[in-house]
């Protein structure tokens, strides 16, 4: 980088001589493209007074909003903007219309000062109502402006208790003014009605919810969400995967959403060129009240059906997603396959089965399907046929051939020590 800037400034200079040179004036250095806007993030932070509760391991749930709060405060990126808002913070009556509008900005949206902003989420105590959709109409029109991008991070143990300005319409109407802006929610109690009502909110915008129950969990999701707000956008497409190989829909690489019911397979199709690596993996949120031990499987197959590979992840109950993933190099085709030049290779149609273990109470609706998100990339195959991820292998193959050939070769050196000591025996 230093050596370009020189040779930059050494040949302005040049250029800048030779039109004083010739009586024309040449400006010294073309004008430098404009900097990307900075990206901006506004925490939300309920205060209401249920954040007295202590179930956060041992904690109080406002101490453990405060403490990862200056964690994340410590790690935010130079370039990101980031403010903080509050709902429930000041009001301690009864009186429903003022309670209502009990939110405002703790700290601005800009250019961080960590000391100021971690002596202001100091002086919060748990205090009044828990006006969500008005704090998110805050928080939006705190944001606005510009064409970063932009995300709400909202935090809540509860739901919105200020009807009938329903926060998911909210959400719905803040998606429809087409201004890019996502809001993920975070919830600090697994209740079944705060799951829905955050869950709405998120998806309404392009969103995620996530389930914490402790400090740590709070900590490492809103510093991977403000992180998430510094890099580029990703737009997820979506699709629907089919009942069948046959009739399953071709993808390309890229991000894509679907949904997928209980207990039911969905299949899509990825066609893989030779010298090609198929990488694909999958999460499923269990973004409903289901029942504890389940799993998803994501499988690679032939068009005819035979099994290449697959990838496959289980879970207790205790988290919200569940991911899994697999790899698939196709080798390069050989010279004496291909008799003209001119001539493409066929690509190779892969299928992907996606099939999961869930149940769920009778209660509980089975539409529409939990929410899918399908990653699909297609990179260049490993160049060494030794590489054993060219099989569709993992690397745990290694340790397995070594542990083998230790066996055979101890139980060989074991057989003829055996031998030769009954020989001795005998002799003797």
């Amino acid at each position: 980088m230093i050596i370009r800037k020189r040779l930059t400034a050494g040949v302005c200079v040049l250029l800048a001589t030779l039109a004083a040179g010739l009586g024309t004036a040449l400006p010294a250095a073309a004008d430098e493209p404009s900097a990307a806007a900075s990206p901006k993030v506004e925490l939300v932070l309920d205060v209401s007074g249920s954040m007295r509760t202590r179930d956060m391991g041992g904690e109080s749930r406002i101490s453990a909003a405060k403490q990862a709060f200056n964690d994340v405060l410590d790690a935010v990126p130079e370039e990101v903007q980031l403010g903080i808002r509050t709902l429930g913070a000041d009001y301690p009556g009864d009186d429903r219309k003022v309670g209502c509008k009990d939110t405002k900005q703790l700290y601005p949206v800009g250019p961080l000062d960590r000391t100021e902003a971690k002596t202001a989420v100091a002086t919060l105590a748990p205090t009044g109502w828990t006006p969500i959709g008005p704090a998110l109409l805050g928080a939006a029109d705190d944001l606005d402006g510009g064409d970063s991008t932009r995300r709400i991070v909202l935090i809540t143990d509860g739901e919105d208790t200020c009807g009938p300005l329903d926060p998911c319409e909210v959400a719905r109407d803040i998606a429809a003014r087409g201004i890019h802006l996502v809001i993920d929610t975070l919830g600090l109690v697994p209740d079944a009605k705060i799951r829905q009502q955050l869950t709405c909110i998120a998806e309404a915008t392009g969103g995620t919810y996530t389930a914490v129950q402790n400090t740590d969990e709070l900590s490492g999701r809103v510093k991977q969400l403000v992180d998430r707000a510094a890099e580029p956008v990703v737009t997820p497409v979506a699709t629907e995967g089919a009942g069948s190989c046959a009739s399953a829909p071709e993808l390309q690489a890229g991000l894509y959403t679907d949904r997928q019911e209980i207990g039911k397979h969905r299949w899509y199709r990825v066609n893989v060129l030779p010298g090609q690596e198929l990488r694909a993996s999958v999460s499923v949120a269990a973004d409903r009240a289901v029942d504890n031990d389940y799993g998803i499987l994501l499988r690679a197959v032939t068009a005819h059906g035979r099994e290449i590979v697959r990838g496959a992840e289980s879970g207790t109950g205790r988290t919200d997603a569940v991911s899994t993933g697999l790899r698939y190099p196709k080798p390069e085709q050989d010279d004496a396959d291909v008799s003209d030049s001119d001539v493409k290779p066929a690509a190779e149609a892969v299928c992907l089965q996606l099939g999961n273990s869930f149940s769920a109470p009778a209660s509980v609706k089975t539409t529409p399907g939990m929410p899918v998100e399908l990653t699909i990339d297609l990179v260049d195959a490993p160049d060494e046929s030794a590489d054993v991820a060219a099989f569709g292998l993992g690397r745990g193959w290694w340790l397995l051939g070594v542990m083998v050939l230790t066996g055979l070769i101890a139980g060989l050196l074991f057989g003829w020590i055996s031998r030769w000591r009954v020989a001795v025996w005998r002799t003797n």
